[in-house]
């Protein structure tokens, strides 16, 4: 049929269609049966008139009907009011008992702190500070013992307070995915505080001064920090206790049910710097009922919106209540060595290569190099314990300097340096075993076997790595980056390459310069997200001024480390110590876990080359070339 004899035969058809679906009132049937007409004479046109501007018209036409059916619509407000009014009030209901158990755990801390400033009036300069508590005794002998809170102008305390309320708040919940222990050690600091507060004031006869003054703000903001942690551990009980999931998808679930949570939380966070800033900062012009007010609608404000409400919302939805969301389903395919990636493929496999083979190199790594770890640092810290008896500015620098010895200042910081060399070859040789095992068991003899071939080569292969990162001091990586790709795939070449030892030297050398724009910038992109995950936690911008020991940008090892500082002042003179000592196990703990995670990426690297240069991968499909799986159809049965 000619072209045009097809147009006129179907175009009274074709304006039907559009007229039909660009109205509002129409006939489902009969738009059901033209759209069906229409996609057949789509496909008659794709095979007669390829070239025509019919086949173009036709599929504009279905393909709008298609994204018409298909798009997902925008949020309307009705479904946002529907999230607060049902879905959140659910999710508080289902964290029930997380939350009646962070509540009662806040308040034994605050017991715990009450009670021993009773019997040690002192206690509150353990986690207050000196400088605090001196403060408060001078402002109480001025009369103003809340002067604190009219220092600053009022919208800044408020921009300052509701940031730093947030930051703990976040930091609270952040830190329970490490098995709610950072949670509990946050809501231990917090609690204990406040007891050790409020029995000071107390003490000085001025309980409901400080009460009627801090709890204006503090009904919100405390309960903040109890609320933060039900979430913390919600999404840390994840982790604990997966049920019947894996604990990925586990943890994955429980993250989006402490999250839901914590968006609940940010207009109180807010509120609570609002009050602080522009009532409290005005407490005492304010009559005494006003605060008892403000105090009491607060609170039941909290019970309404955390206890009254979720549980009217579940008896109102009882079949919604036990609903749960279905996990997230991940495909775990085999990973393949031989393949050609590019920098985004790379950093997904090796991600994909830690959480499957975790298990098997960390055997050695927990049984062979942390205890050669932990001895390290153990003779460091008896040879360098002047040094631990020192704030730094940039800590992260000075505690690692003290633990590697790579600024070189005796015999003892060279010959633990290279201990270091060869405990991070340990690591290095445990991955790369694991990649020329994937397919077998763990085996101590199998693992032994390996490297006592390899473990020194791979050693000499990342001698240009050791030099760069322990020869240069710690301001200058920055610039040595841009050298160390030129080393990177050097140790993995070693490790894994079956070639003779020169040519694996030659190759390896190759394989580096070769590699070098996609090694800098999978690296490059792999520390700023390593950086983005630690921070809250500690490490990079850990910096502290050497004065007063405030860090610039505080995370949750400054609060640990502040707190044991404190608790430990009771009992020794030598708190910094103790307190870089915790600095040090985090840090050496975070180095073994970020190890695993570079030589997987070196591995990946020089698989990728491999393939590149030698066609790996095409070889090892010709060797399945015509082979049939009795059991399993292929895309050939269906051609």
């Amino acid at each position: 049929m000619k072209e045009t004899s097809f147009i006129q035969q179907n175009k009274e058809k074709w304006e039907r269609f559009e007229k039909l679906y660009e109205s509002n009132a129409n006939d489902p049937e009969e738009l059901s049966n033209l759209y069906m007409d229409m996609t057949d004479d789509l496909s008659y046109a794709q095979t007669f008139y390829k070239r025509r501007t019919v086949r173009v018209y036709l599929n504009q036409l279905a393909q709008k009907v298609f994204t018409g059916v298909h798009k997902q619509r925008g949020e309307s407000l009705k479904k946002l009011l529907t999230v607060w009014k049902v879905s959140l009030p659910l999710e508080i209901y289902r964290a029930r008992k997380n939350l009646l158990f962070a509540l009662v755990a806040f308040m034994v801390y605050v017991v715990i702190g009450a009670v021993t400033t009773h019997f040690d009036p002192d206690f509150p300069r353990v986690v207050m500070g000196d400088g605090y508590v001196d403060m408060t005794i001078e402002n109480i002998k001025n009369g103003v013992p809340l002067d604190v809170y009219q220092d600053e102008s009022q919208l800044g305390m408020f921009i300052q307070i509701t940031t730093n309320n947030m930051k703990v708040s976040f930091l609270t919940f952040f830190i329970g995915f490490f098995f709610t222990i950072g949670t509990h050690v946050m809501m231990f600091y917090n609690g204990v505080m406040l007891g050790a507060f409020q029995y000071f004031f107390k003490l000085k006869g001025l309980l409901i001064t400080s009460f009627l003054g801090i709890w204006i703000h503090g009904a919100f903001e405390i309960s903040s920090i109890v609320i933060a942690g039900a979430a913390g551990i919600t999404a840390g009980n994840g982790w604990l206790f997966p049920r019947s999931y894996t604990r990925l998808q586990s943890l994955q679930l429980s993250t989006k049910r402490g999250l839901k949570i914590m968006m609940s939380l940010v207009p109180f966070v807010i509120a609570a710097g609002f009050l602080e800033s522009f009532v409290t900062h005005n407490y005492q012009t304010l009559p005494e009922w006003s605060k008892w007010t403000l105090i009491m609608l607060s609170f039941g404000l909290i019970l309404f919106v955390y206890v009254f409400y979720p549980i009217h919302v579940a008896r109102k939805y009882p079949e919604l209540v036990d609903a749960e969301e279905a996990a997230p389903f991940r495909t775990t395919s085999k990973i393949q060595r031989y393949k050609i990636r590019n920098v985004g493929q790379t950093i997904s496999d090796s991600f994909q290569f830690y959480r499957m083979y975790f298990k098997k190199f960390s055997k050695i790594i927990f049984t062979i190099v942390v205890p050669i770890t932990i001895l390290l640092i153990i003779a460091q810290d008896t040879m360098k314990y002047e040094e631990l008896e020192t704030e730094y500015w940039y800590d992260w620098a000075g505690q690692l300097g003290i633990i590697i010895g790579y600024d070189f200042n005796s015999i003892g910081d060279v010959i633990v340096a290279f201990l270091w060399t060869l405990n991070i070859s340990l690591v290095f040789t445990a991955v790369f075993w694991s990649f020329t095992s994937m397919d077998e068991a763990f085996s101590w003899k199998g693992f032994f076997a390996f490297a006592k071939k390899r473990f020194l080569a791979v050693w000499l292969g990342s001698m240009g790595l050791f030099i760069i990162l322990f020869g240069l001091p710690w301001y200058l990586l920055f610039w040595a980056f841009f050298l160390i790709p030129l080393f990177y795939l050097q140790g993995a070449t070693m490790g894994l390459d079956d070639a003779a030892f020169g040519g694996r030297l030659k190759k390896s050398f190759r394989f580096s310069i070769k590699q070098y724009g996609n090694t800098l910038l999978t690296l490059g992109l792999v520390l700023v997200f390593i950086v983005l995950i630690a921070q809250p936690i500690a490490f990079v911008f850990s910096i502290h001024n050497g004065y007063n020991d405030e860090p610039l940008v505080s995370d949750a090892l400054d609060m640990l480390v502040g707190l044991v500082k404190r608790v430990s002042r009771e009992f020794t003179d030598d708190y910094i110590v103790v307190g870089n000592i915790v600095r040090q196990v985090v840090y050496a703990a975070f180095l073994l876990g970020i190890l695993p995670l570079l030589a997987i990426i070196a591995g990946f690297s020089y698989y990728t080359e491999l393939d590149k240069s030698e066609a790996k991968s095409l070889k090892e499909n010709f060797k399945k070339f015509g082979k049939r799986n009795r059991y399993q159809e292929k895309s050939v049965d269906f051609e």
